[in-house]
Parts: structure tokens; sequence; C-alpha cells
């Protein structure tokens, strides 16, 4: 794994169910972590073996945290994975 230079982005968002959308994503990362799924873990997406290099925050769109909370690094690139996407390698 090689280092990555992340850029972190504010947001401004002012909807009132921003915050609670954000707490899911939370308890989804909270929950991934306690599942063994911590930065630098191997594991494996499908047959593929790849790196857990962090968490998806995002409390809106397709592929939000609360249902993908994993970033995982393969060859192929970064991915966004559910807990029953991966396993330990």
């Amino acid at each position: 794994m090689y280092p990555r230079s992340l850029t972190v982005l504010e947001g401004r968002r002012k909807a009132a169910g921003a915050r609670s959308a954000l707490d899911t994503a939370e308890r989804a990362i909270r929950r991934a972590i306690g599942a063994g799924f911590r930065i630098g873990c191997r594991v494996l997406v499908g047959r593929v073996p790849g790196s857990v290099i962090g968490y998806n925050i995002a409390s809106s769109g397709r592929f939000g945290g609360a249902a993908y909370p994993l970033l995982v690094e393969t060859e192929f690139g970064i991915a966004k994975c559910s807990m029953q996407e991966v396993c330990p390698a």
C-alpha cells in the first residue's frame, strides 16, 4: 500500500436530516471497527485482495456510509464496501 494524500472537504449542509444521516454512518463505521475492519486490515472483496484504507462518512447519495462504511483499496482501485462484501484475508 502506497501513502496517499487525502483532501478533507468541509460541507455546508443545513438540512434537518443531515445530522441523523451522519449518525447512521457513524454507527455503521463503529460496527465495522468492532468487527475488526480497522485501517490497514487486509481483506478480500470476493476473491480480490485489498486493504481497508478508511471509512465512508457520506450521509447521502447512492453509496452512503450507513450501507457502505468501508473504503477498500484493491489492484482495481478504491471501492466503497459493505461488511457483507468483505472478509478478513
